[in-house]
């Protein structure tokens, strides 16, 4: 459903600012979430301004409601960059803008910066926790940075009059960590974009795959945190069973080329979008998901819209909305021989034993519109604004 079509009276009108060091065209779970918030605020009445760090001149266009500040590739990620430190750009652009409630999704330089000018201006800040910067140094080799990154973020949050995460266990334990103020803002699904019916024989016939071979999908960034290694092993793995499984790669990312290189058995696709992404999907089969440092991951629920047997560890979305065997299949986390002998037994099973649980998975996501979600988002704000900004440590 629409955010438009949603019965939920709108709140008085507010000037929201949100800063981010993704947006669209990067190609990621939180760029697409701010994307979705951002415009049904808009068409619920509501002004909102985009905050965000500046792209090469020649990859985009200008977009109304979006201002742009200084930034350098993130180093291993060079298509993605992190804002600079900017206080004196953000006090002329708060000055303009002149908002009365600030969303910061992202917690790098750019937005310490924003931090401390609303504070300077008495505008209350809500901030996003999308992603476990703190585990991601580990696949980096930077280990030994892990408890300063992880106290980094809880200061920054603890500065704001609320953190918003994606579900009850992440805001649970970031609460008894000492992050501060948390609350659940759920992530949502498009089931009329990711859907079965999009399913396209001539592109499985590009993968080499027939009407009855299994064709087993990952999709997100080809890199070190996503346990990539963990796909390429279960393909193998349920290959002993059923011969004809094919593996389908969709993203782009650090580890594209060497992981190309390593597997010239695998069929890599690059980074998909809109529709086209939704028909890749619904022309898989098989949902192996190996990452181990989601916030969330929004690609279950796409996958689980588009009628994939989604397969991964229990957490994140996948503990929220997957009941194992029902509508998917969950292994113990971070237990890779368990993950690996689930995905065995989906390709002894065969996909015609399984197209129930293809069935139940997306009738499990069809109530996950993002409507309603942003309804909850615009409430939260306001509950936010009514709070005196001195209230927040």
């Amino acid at each position: 459903m629409d955010a438009l079509h949603v019965a939920e009276p709108t709140l008085r009108p507010f000037r929201l600012a949100v800063v981010t060091e993704t947006w669209p065209p990067d190609i990621n779970g939180v760029a697409m979430t701010l994307q979705r918030l951002v415009s049904g605020l808009r068409e619920r009445g509501h002004r909102v301004e985009v905050v965000r760090t500046r792209l090469p001149a020649a990859s985009h266009s200008p977009e109304a409601g979006l201002w742009t500040m200084p930034s350098l590739p993130i180093p291993g990620y060079p298509s993605l960059r992190f804002g600079l430190p900017a206080v004196r750009r953000l006090r002329a652009c708060f000055e303009l803008i002149e908002p009365d409630v600030l969303y910061v999704a992202t917690e790098g330089p750019l937005g310490a910066s924003a931090l401390k000018v609303a504070r300077e201006r008495g505008i209350p800040v809500v901030s996003g926790f999308h992603t476990h910067f703190q585990q991601y140094v580990r696949h980096y080799r930077l280990g030994l940075l892990q408890p300063l990154v992880t106290g980094w973020l809880r200061r920054f949050h603890r500065r704001t009059a609320l953190t918003l995460v994606p579900d009850e266990t992440l805001c649970r334990d970031l609460a008894e960590r000492g992050f501060g103020r948390t609350a659940v803002l759920p992530r949502g699904v498009d089931c009329e974009r990711f859907q079965p019916q999009r399913r396209d024989p001539a592109l499985r016939s590009r993968w080499g795959a027939g009407p009855d071979d299994p064709v087993a999908l990952y999709v997100g960034r080809i890199a070190s945190e996503k346990n990539l290694d963990l796909f390429v092993e279960a393909v193998q793995r349920m290959r002993t069973v059923e011969a004809g499984v094919r593996g389908v790669v969709v993203g782009d990312g650090p580890r594209l080329t060497a992981l190309r290189r390593r597997h010239p058995d695998l069929h890599f696709c690059g980074a998909r979008t809109g529709l086209d992404l939704a028909v890749h999907y619904a022309s898989a089969d098989v949902f192996p998901f190996p990452s181990q440092t989601e916030t969330f991951g929004n690609v279950v629920l796409e996958a689980m819209a588009s009628g994939l047997i989604v397969l991964a560890y229990d957490y994140a979305a996948a503990h929220r909305f997957i009941t194992d065997g029902r509508d998917g299949f969950v292994a113990p986390f971070g237990e890779r021989a368990a993950f690996l002998s689930a995905a065995e037994a989906l390709a002894a099973r065969g996909l015609a034993d399984l197209r129930a649980v293809r069935e139940r998975a997306r009738q499990r996501v069809l109530p996950l519109d993002w409507g309603h979600i942003v309804v909850r988002f615009e409430r939260l704000l306001h509950g936010v604004m009514a709070t005196p900004v001195s209230a927040v440590s």
